[in-house]
């Protein structure tokens, strides 16, 4: 008997060691740690990556690789003639991730959905303020508050979403990360529990990799979903390396210890496209990098002022030294030139830092704060780099800049704060493919203390951008956007860079990784040659 237990459990030991030999690993090299892994209040692509786009699911899906929708956790929907009502009818069968500290015991429906949101708007919802000074930054940004008035269960798979008057972008807004789908019952276990938190760092969704572990600030391990209602992904484990510097990632996808790498330096293209092992996926960027002025704050309460500090920085020599050539355009509007709206008659503020001094001089403008993050974003390669390329202009016409640095997650959440000083460097990649998402989402009244970081309310651009929601004619959209553009660059609430060109390098043995003109980095339906 003991000879036969021996050889058994010597057959059991090879059998799982050969199943972890043929288990398929995918190491992707992120940028920069989560602040958590609640998509519903965090703002950064990094979280999202970590968290909505491997993990949960939302009602309505963005084809990888467009911004056209298509089905998700909703198999079907239909928007009444006054658009006020969107009935989703869910898919059956859906199922939430089983893992060590969570499992299931029914499958994915209505409730599912109506707590998902109420969460973010009900304020006497015990979920909505969970942990200590969180925000809705997204729900509150893109409006939702306003145009939502209901959303409510019918029957166990159906879902009825009622709106206070029509919102062209929401179906699109209900594809966006803010908007995935968490499970009811785990909410409800953890509150019961004590241990509410957990929600945000211990994720259950019904997305195509779930959760595994997380080491601080080093790596992710996720596995794959066996019950994702697409099909499990060819993926077994996905890990996300967590690596800052460009260049320390450069290194690790040259030497094979990651297989997909997101946003490498500028000045390494070249030589990474020239390695027969690696293949460089480029697009040019739905993104504005740009910087706010706090316009509550003297001296950026003038819009003088604002105008000429942008007009004594040179934008040509700042674009071309930050990106080395590799694909970026100067930015004129808030949109990209690829955005339907863009208005192409809006002119550009002149680069004149005699002109610009002077007027500086008069308001009596000889100190500022200028901010800059520690962290490589698309839309701005060295927020370092650009802060001291601006520092050296506004200082020949005749303005001190102090450069402030923070970690993005802190940085962030100081930019935020309605009171703070300065000029704020930040950017954008558009969510969902509609203007909306840049104009109201950065600068509407609303969104002054979330996304709005020059916490500039201005009557006449709020208006047409309102006016823009509750029409579903896009020609007249276009138009009531193109003003818009007009006024913000008269304003001038910010100093608009550059948009980018975005850039992913991947191993040759990596299919199915593709770009997403969202900026974002999707997972599912990737695969690995070994």
């Amino acid at each position: 008997m003991k000879k036969i237990s021996t050889l058994l459990a010597a057959t059991a030991l090879v059998s799982v060691m050969s199943t972890a030999a043929f288990a398929k690993t995918l190491v992707y090299c992120s940028e920069a740690s989560p602040a958590n892994f609640d998509p519903g209040i965090t703002t950064g692509g990094n979280d999202f990556d970590a968290s909505s786009r491997t993990v949960y699911s939302r009602l309505v899906e963005f084809k990888h690789g467009s911004t056209e929708l298509e089905p998700g956790l909703a198999e079907s929907w239909t928007i009444s003639k006054d658009g006020l009502e969107y009935t989703f009818k869910l898919r059956k069968g859906v199922k939430f991730h089983t893992t060590s500290f969570f499992t299931p015991t029914r499958d994915l429906n209505a409730d599912d959905v109506v707590f998902s949101f109420e969460r973010q708007f009900k304020k006497d919802n015990k979920w909505n303020s969970y942990m200590p000074n969180i925000t809705w930054d997204y729900y509150q940004g893109m409006d939702m508050p306003k145009y939502v008035k209901s959303i409510e269960k019918v029957d166990d798979l159906t879902v009825k979403l009622t709106l206070s008057e029509p919102n062209a972008p929401m179906l699109a807004n209900l594809g966006m990360d803010f908007a995935s789908i968490l499970s009811k019952e785990y909410a409800d276990k953890l509150m019961a529990a004590g241990t509410p938190e957990k929600l945000a760092s211990e994720p259950v969704g019904t997305g195509p990799f779930q959760f595994v572990d997380y080491q601080l600030d080093s790596v992710i391990r996720y596995s794959a979903n066996p019950d994702y209602y697409a099909g499990k992904e060819k993926i077994d484990d996905l890990i996300f390396a967590i690596t800052p510097d460009a260049s320390a990632r450069m290194q690790k996808i040259v030497a094979g210890e990651c297989d997909v790498m997101p946003y490498p330096n500028p000045a390494d293209i070249q030589a990474l496209k020239d390695n027969k092992d690696l293949v460089v996926l480029e697009q040019p960027g739905l993104n504005i990098g740009y910087m706010s002025y706090n316009t509550t704050q003297p001296p950026f309460d003038k819009v003088e002022v604002r105008k000429a500090l942008n007009q004594a920085i040179n934008k040509e020599a700042l674009i071309k030294a930050l990106f080395v050539g590799a694909g970026a355009t100067p930015a004129t509007n808030l949109i990209p030139p690829t955005m339907w709206s863009y208005n192409k008659d809006v002119k550009d503020d002149a680069y004149d830092p005699e002109g610009a001094k002077k007027v500086l001089e008069a308001n009596g403008v000889k100190e500022i704060d200028l901010w800059a993050s520690d962290r490589f974003r698309p839309y701005n390669p060295s927020f370092q780099r650009a802060a001291e390329l601006i520092q050296q202009d506004w200082a020949a016409a005749g303005v001190k800049a102090t450069i402030k640095t923070l970690e993005w997650t802190k940085y962030r959440e100081e930019g935020k704060k309605k009171d703070r000083p300065g000029a704020f460097q930040v950017g954008w990649t558009g969510d969902n493919g509609d203007p909306d998402n840049f104009f109201a989402t950065l600068f509407s009244c609303s969104a002054i203390g979330v996304s709005n970081y020059s916490s500039w309310c201005n009557k006449d651009f709020e208006d047409l951008i309102q006016k823009a929601k509750v029409t579903s004619d896009q020609a007249e959209r276009t138009k009531l956007y193109e003003q818009a553009q007009v006024i913000f660059k008269q304003e001038a609430p910010a100093f608009t860079m550059a948009h980018s060109t975005v850039y992913a390098v991947a191993r040759k043995n990596v299919t199915g990784f593709m770009m997403d003109p969202l900026g974002i980095h999707r997972f599912n339906g990737v695969d690995k040659a070994e």
